[in-house]
């Protein structure tokens, strides 16, 4: 970026956070102060642009759930996951599900009211959950049939088949009230949560107030003011101290900034590729990656740890499945970097160097006629995933195996997906992306071409348990007895999420952070604090 840019963020941002209420600093002074500290319980935090909701604080329009998953602040949830991923209670306070799985039942709080005054009752509850399965852009909520409101602190939830992932779903649908819900309640939210939306200037800032009102733990941080802002920006802002924190990419990790320190929080937020697993017809399938020993050699042929120090500057940790960290994730998917073992398999199943077993001048392995070759797609505009793929490229051509690394939008990623590996980027907070990415949708699997009949009866039958966590053995059944060896997905590296933190602020401690680099920081901002000096 330009000086003159970061000088123009910079001015937009003081003009931001003045209008926040914050004491402005002067860029002469800016290294020793911040843009809180006059303020103790109040925080800025600078998010990627992305992080703003497009369709508003709405959770039928995405705020708090898909891909991105976070605590929706505004409102309340029924239950929250804890720090190891385990269930509790917010809202509820008792659970119960019948034996075939078909109903849940719910007990909430009465002593919880809405920011406008009113109570929030089973009502408001049914309401929510009917209006998301009918409206929701983002989650899937095909398994609800309806919910009911039995009394004033009874909701029951009547499901079309037996989903044992339930409580997870709960944990990120912010509760609305029914008598103040219309088509503008994603600008203007009324919530029972921790914090009321006082200002939004869209394409700018957000600013959250605490409730007074609040049912739970008191709330320390007392304002939240939300930047939209790009990395450059962001980094400028820290250095000029008129943000507490700052989200960050490894490419800034060798800098240093004045009064901050580099945070980085464990994720599940992981970087693969799919390996189509049938041979191509009409334009499915892809004949080199068809062969489950090519598979498996690409599985244990690079070095995830190289990816990590070379891509990532150390941030991150080796992916072994779309899980890691979970309690349904299986130590089975671990494999150990052996190039050896994986430049056998290739000769097992028939591509040689050449026919004498010595390598060519290009050191490209054939068969038949056929060069191993496979071509890396990665969606334009992510440098990282980039990155990750010619590292990969280079790790591979080290195995005789011809690749190319390829750009493409969005708008075509997933139909080429079904032919030629691309770099995916997932990880959320339910064992429901197992099964998104692994299940049998007709004949094949969504997103890249599989199919294993015995990992498809695995994981219908951990939905179909009446117990949450007895449904964890049966997750981590389907890839320690078929999915490690099948190896539809190469699982690369999980990235850190970096962040640039105020010495003087204590940030509560992050459960691991599912895919996307956002609000999942804030989940917790109201038990932060401020160092007092």
């Amino acid at each position: 970026m330009k000086k003159t840019k970061i000088l123009a963020a910079i001015m937009a941002l003081c003009l931001a956070i003045g209008a926040a209420g914050c004491g402005q600093v002067s860029q002469s002074t800016a290294s020793a102060s911040t843009a809180s500290q006059q303020q103790t319980d109040t925080v800025v935090v600078a998010m990627n642009v992305e992080s703003e909701p497009a369709s508003g604080f709405d959770p039928a329009y995405g705020w708090g759930a898909g891909e991105h998953v976070h605590e929706p602040l505004i409102q309340s949830t029924l239950v929250v996951t804890n720090a190891d991923m385990s269930i509790g209670y917010d809202l509820a306070t008792d659970m119960q599900v019948s034996e075939d799985g078909l109903t849940w039942t719910v007990i909430i709080r009465d002593d919880v009211k809405f920011t406008d005054g009113e109570p929030l009752t089973a009502s408001d509850v049914a309401f929510t959950y009917n209006t998301v399965k009918a409206e929701s852009t983002v989650n899937d909520f095909t398994m609800l049939d309806s919910a009911e409101a039995v009394d004033d602190t009874t909701v029951v939830f009547h499901m079309n088949r037996p989903y044992s992932t339930w409580p997870y779903s709960m944990a990120v649908v912010g509760i609305v009230p029914e008598h103040a819900y219309g088509p503008d309640y994603g600008q203007n939210p009324i919530g029972s949560g921790r914090y009321i939306l006082k200002q939004w200037d869209k394409g700018q800032q957000v600013i959250l107030e605490a409730n007074p009102d609040y049912y739970g733990e008191e709330v320390k941080m007392k304002k939240v003011v939300i930047l939209f802002m790009s990395e450059d920006a962001a980094f400028a802002a820290a250095k000029a101290g008129q943000v507490d924190v700052a989200y960050t990419a490894a490419s800034y990790t060798d800098q240093t900034i004045d009064g901050f320190d580099l945070l980085a929080v464990k994720t599940v937020d992981n970087r693969g590729i799919n390996l189509p697993a049938v041979a191509e017809e009409n334009g499915i399938g892809n004949d080199f990656t068809a062969d489950v020993r090519v598979r498996q050699a690409i599985n244990i042929g690079f070095d995830r740890q190289e990816m990590i120090d070379n891509v990532l500057n150390g941030y991150g940790t080796p992916a072994y499945s779309v899980c890691d960290g979970m309690p349904w994730y299986s130590e089975a998917d671990e494999v150990t970097y052996d190039p050896q073992k994986a430049a056998a398999l290739l000769e097992e199943a028939g591509w040689v160097l050449n026919s004498d077993g010595v390598r060519d001048s290009d050191g490209v392995r054939e068969k038949d006629g056929q060069t191993a070759s496979l071509n890396l797609l990665y969606p334009m505009g992510d440098s990282t995933r980039q990155a990750l793929a010619a590292d990969m490229a280079n790790q591979l051509a080290e195995l005789g195996i011809q690749t190319s690394t390829e750009g493409v939008g969005w708008d075509t990623a997933y139909d080429r997906a079904q032919n030629t590996p691309l770099v995916w980027g997932w990880g959320t907070h339910s064992p429901m992306e197992m099964y998104n990415i692994y299940h049998t949708v007709g004949d094949l699997a969504r997103y890249s071409p599989y199919a294993n009949a015995r990992v498809d009866e695995l994981m219908d039958q951990a939905l179909a348990c009446s117990d949450l966590e007895e449904s964890y053995a049966l997750w981590q059944q389907a890839q320690s007895e078929e999915i490690v060896n099948d190896v539809p997905w190469v699982w690369m590296v999980n990235v850190d999420h970096l962040y640039w933190v105020n010495q003087n602020l204590e940030v509560a401690q992050q459960k691991l952070h599912p895919h996307g680099h956002g609000w999942s920081l804030v989940n917790n901002v109201d038990q932060w604090t401020w160092n007092q000096a």
